[in-house]
Protein backbone atom coordinates (compact mmCIF):
# COMPACT_ATOMS: atom_id res chain seq x y z
CA UNK A 1 0.00 0.00 0.00
CA UNK A 2 1.16 3.75 -1.08
CA UNK A 3 2.75 5.08 2.38
CA UNK A 4 -0.22 7.95 3.65
CA UNK A 5 -3.18 7.04 1.68
CA UNK A 6 -5.41 5.32 4.28
CA UNK A 7 -8.12 7.65 5.44
CA UNK A 8 -9.62 7.35 8.83
CA UNK A 9 -12.71 5.67 7.86
CA UNK A 10 -10.89 3.32 6.15
CA UNK A 11 -8.69 2.75 8.93
CA UNK A 12 -11.50 2.33 11.45
CA UNK A 13 -13.03 0.15 9.23
CA UNK A 14 -10.19 -1.94 8.78
CA UNK A 15 -9.01 -2.48 12.15
CA UNK A 16 -12.48 -2.51 13.85
CA UNK A 17 -11.40 0.46 16.21
CA UNK A 18 -13.63 3.20 16.94
CA UNK A 19 -12.73 6.37 15.10
CA UNK A 20 -12.84 8.26 18.00
CA UNK A 21 -10.74 5.80 19.32
CA UNK A 22 -7.92 6.08 16.79
CA UNK A 23 -8.43 9.89 17.44
CA UNK A 24 -7.46 9.46 21.32
CA UNK A 25 -5.04 7.07 20.75
CA UNK A 26 -3.05 9.57 18.17
CA UNK A 27 -3.29 12.23 20.91
CA UNK A 28 -1.55 10.25 23.58
CA UNK A 29 0.81 9.00 21.40
CA UNK A 30 -0.10 5.48 20.72
CA UNK A 31 -0.30 5.81 17.26
CA UNK A 32 1.68 8.61 15.32
CA UNK A 33 0.03 11.56 13.69
CA UNK A 34 -0.78 10.50 10.37
CA UNK A 35 0.32 13.00 7.54
CA UNK A 36 -2.38 15.85 6.50
CA UNK A 37 -4.13 16.45 2.62
CA UNK A 38 -4.13 19.55 1.74
CA UNK A 39 -7.80 19.79 2.91
CA UNK A 40 -6.41 18.45 6.74
CA UNK A 41 -7.72 14.94 6.53
CA UNK A 42 -5.61 12.48 8.01
CA UNK A 43 -3.97 10.11 5.67
CA UNK A 44 -2.54 6.83 7.50
CA UNK A 45 0.30 4.19 6.11
CA UNK A 46 0.05 0.73 6.34
CA UNK A 47 2.15 1.12 9.39
CA UNK A 48 -0.30 2.89 11.59
CA UNK A 49 -2.59 -0.06 10.70
CA UNK A 50 -0.62 -2.27 12.03
CA UNK A 51 0.35 -0.13 15.08
CA UNK A 52 -3.45 0.13 15.93
CA UNK A 53 -4.24 -3.60 14.78
CA UNK A 54 -1.23 -4.18 17.61
CA UNK A 55 -3.02 -1.97 20.37
CA UNK A 56 -6.32 -2.78 19.57
CA UNK A 57 -5.22 -6.79 20.16
CA UNK A 58 -3.32 -5.81 23.23
CA UNK A 59 -6.88 -4.10 24.42
CA UNK A 60 -8.60 -7.12 24.09
CA UNK A 61 -5.88 -8.86 26.12
CA UNK A 62 -6.66 -6.27 29.10
CA UNK A 63 -3.28 -4.37 28.57
CA UNK A 64 -3.53 -1.39 30.17
CA UNK A 65 -2.70 1.99 28.40
CA UNK A 66 0.10 2.29 30.03
CA UNK A 67 1.44 -1.25 29.70
CA UNK A 68 0.73 -1.05 25.99
CA UNK A 69 2.80 1.81 26.21
CA UNK A 70 5.55 -0.13 27.70
CA UNK A 71 5.09 -3.15 24.71
CA UNK A 72 5.42 -0.47 21.86
CA UNK A 73 8.85 0.42 23.22
CA UNK A 74 10.47 -2.76 23.84
CA UNK A 75 8.85 -2.98 20.61
CA UNK A 76 10.75 -0.32 18.73
CA UNK A 77 13.83 -1.04 20.44
CA UNK A 78 14.20 -5.05 19.52
CA UNK A 79 13.16 -6.48 22.67
CA UNK A 80 14.34 -10.13 24.35
CA UNK A 81 11.95 -12.71 25.20
CA UNK A 82 13.11 -12.15 29.06
CA UNK A 83 11.51 -8.23 28.86
CA UNK A 84 8.51 -9.40 26.93
CA UNK A 85 7.96 -12.13 29.43
CA UNK A 86 8.60 -9.92 32.41
CA UNK A 87 5.95 -7.34 31.01
CA UNK A 88 3.62 -10.78 30.45
CA UNK A 89 3.57 -12.57 33.65
CA UNK A 90 2.92 -9.05 35.61
CA UNK A 91 -0.17 -8.89 33.49
CA UNK A 92 -0.55 -12.33 34.39
CA UNK A 93 -0.65 -11.52 37.98
CA UNK A 94 -2.52 -8.38 37.74
CA UNK A 95 -5.11 -10.56 36.20
CA UNK A 96 -4.80 -12.95 38.78
CA UNK A 97 -5.45 -10.60 41.14
CA UNK A 98 -8.62 -9.20 39.37
CA UNK A 99 -10.15 -12.49 39.25
CA UNK A 100 -9.69 -12.94 43.22
CA UNK A 101 -11.25 -9.65 44.06
CA UNK A 102 -13.89 -10.54 41.72
CA UNK A 103 -15.09 -14.26 43.16
CA UNK A 104 -15.11 -11.98 46.62
CA UNK A 105 -17.68 -9.75 45.31
CA UNK A 106 -19.50 -12.59 43.76
CA UNK A 107 -19.14 -14.48 46.98
CA UNK A 108 -20.22 -11.50 49.03
CA UNK A 109 -23.37 -10.67 46.75
CA UNK A 110 -24.37 -14.19 47.29
CA UNK A 111 -24.86 -14.25 49.86
CA UNK A 112 -26.60 -11.20 50.31
CA UNK A 113 -28.70 -12.13 47.46
CA UNK A 114 -29.59 -15.19 49.90
CA UNK A 115 -30.56 -13.64 53.02
CA UNK A 116 -32.81 -11.59 51.16
CA UNK A 117 -36.35 -12.52 52.32
CA UNK A 118 -37.64 -11.57 48.43
CA UNK A 119 -40.46 -9.94 50.34
CA UNK A 120 -42.69 -6.54 50.36
CA UNK A 121 -40.55 -5.05 53.22
CA UNK A 122 -39.05 -2.12 52.81
CA UNK A 123 -36.06 -3.62 54.88
CA UNK A 124 -33.34 -5.39 52.69
CA UNK A 125 -29.63 -7.07 53.56
CA UNK A 126 -28.24 -6.09 50.02
CA UNK A 127 -29.65 -2.07 50.39
CA UNK A 128 -28.62 -1.99 53.79
CA UNK A 129 -25.18 -3.16 52.91
CA UNK A 130 -25.10 -0.82 49.87
CA UNK A 131 -24.86 2.11 52.76
CA UNK A 132 -28.34 2.31 54.12
CA UNK A 133 -32.01 2.16 52.73
CA UNK A 134 -33.62 4.73 50.66
CA UNK A 135 -34.98 7.67 52.40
Amino acid sequence: MTTGTITIGRLSARTGVNIETIRYYERIGLVPAPMRSAGGHRLYDEDASTRLSFVKRARELGFSLPEIRSLIGLEETAPTCADVYALATSHIQSIRKRINDLQALEQRLATLAANCSRSENTECPIIDALGGAYE
